[in-house]
């Protein structure tokens, strides 16, 4: 019987079709609760992880995902994607529910991970139907994934590596690999040849390289210039392509979630992601989209406080 302690029938675990800046328009998939993750990555987009584990199982119910995701085929996007405000391969069934909604649609399949749990051979079977999986890599020690990726106790660096390299060897879908880059962090000489020789050794179809682009977890998480970022990617691998900018996405694409909704909110008082997810009834992945398009209109901004990362509006 499916857990529903955390999830119900009145949730929606599927969201979109909001733009991606690599799949086009992607109807997302939610399947863990808000910041239920085996990282609590420094440069994280929703803030600090509040739920950190390495515990599988069926945190949102699987048949409502499916009934919530036949809702949504009408809109016809690019891409299914399975990625939410946690790490999806938490979910106990998330192989289930690939093969289930490949049975009612050819729209292809992305799964966007951490890849922290590629190591357990269940994670790496339940992702097999997907069409396509990126999981990430932000640094190529173990010093430096414990000061960025601050992963649960049980997953060590060379275990997970070890994970991400097998996935290759069993997967036959396509298979891309995400660098985070962080100014002064990960872009010494030395982590970059670190995360060189790591991506040699995972050997993806392709490297996506980008920066912190959206307020991070912690304010000294940095982004990297442009110039640099494309420098450093191709010290990478040849394989490297940087990822295109959101104001590029946005002019292509208009977020799905009300912008004006939001900002009359925010001026109300400042809100959180999760503030606003719930005063309006939006998804957190859509509610980030627009917060960063307002900020980068200069409607609003962020602030950074003891209780986290807040949004304000400037007029």
């Amino acid at each position: 019987m499916a857990n529903k302690t955390i999830g119900d029938e009145n949730q929606e675990y599927v969201y979109g079709p909001v733009p991606s800046r690599r799949l086009g328009r992607s109807l997302g998939i939610d399947l863990v609760p808000f910041k239920t993750c085996t990282y609590d990555c420094i440069y994280c987009q929703l803030g600090r992880t509040t739920h950190k584990t390495t515990c599988r199982k069926e945190w949102a119910p699987s048949d409502t995902v499916i009934t919530q995701v036949k809702g949504k085929l009408e809109s016809s996007p690019d891409y299914i994607t399975v990625s939410g405000s946690g790490e999806p391969t938490l979910h106990s069934k998330i192989g289930e529910v690939i093969v289930r909604i490949k049975e009612i649609t050819d729209i292809p399949i992305a799964v966007l991970t951490n890849g922290s749990l590629l190591w357990l051979p269940e994670v790496r079977y339940s992702l097999r139907a997907a069409d396509l999986v990126i999981p990430s890599l932000d640094a190529g020690s173990d010093c430096l994934y414990q000061y960025v990726n601050r992963p649960h106790p049980d997953i060590a660096f060379g275990t997970m590596l070890e994970g991400l390299m097998k996935f290759r060897d069993e997967y036959a879908g396509q298979y891309w690999l995400e660098i985070l880059l962080l100014g002064g962090i990960t872009t010494v000489e030395a982590q970059i040849n670190a995360l060189a020789h790591a991506i040699k050794l995972i050997s993806p179809d392709k490297v996506h390289v980008h920066t912190a682009s959206r307020p991070p977890a912690e304010d000294f998480a940095m982004a990297v210039p442009t110039g640099q970022l494309k420098e450093i990617a191709s010290q990478l691998t040849e394989k490297a392509e940087i990822i295109p900018t959101n104001s590029a996405i946005q002019e292509q694409y208009e977020t799905s979630a009300p912008l004006q909704d939001i900002l009359a909110l925010l001026r109300r008082r400042p809100c959180s992601v999760e503030d606003v997810a719930l005063g309006l009834g939006l998804h957190r992945n859509a509610v980030v989209k627009c917060l960063e398009q307002l900020c980068s209109q200069q409607q609003a901004h962020v602030e950074y406080t003891t209780q986290g990362l807040f949004y304000k509006a400037l007029n």
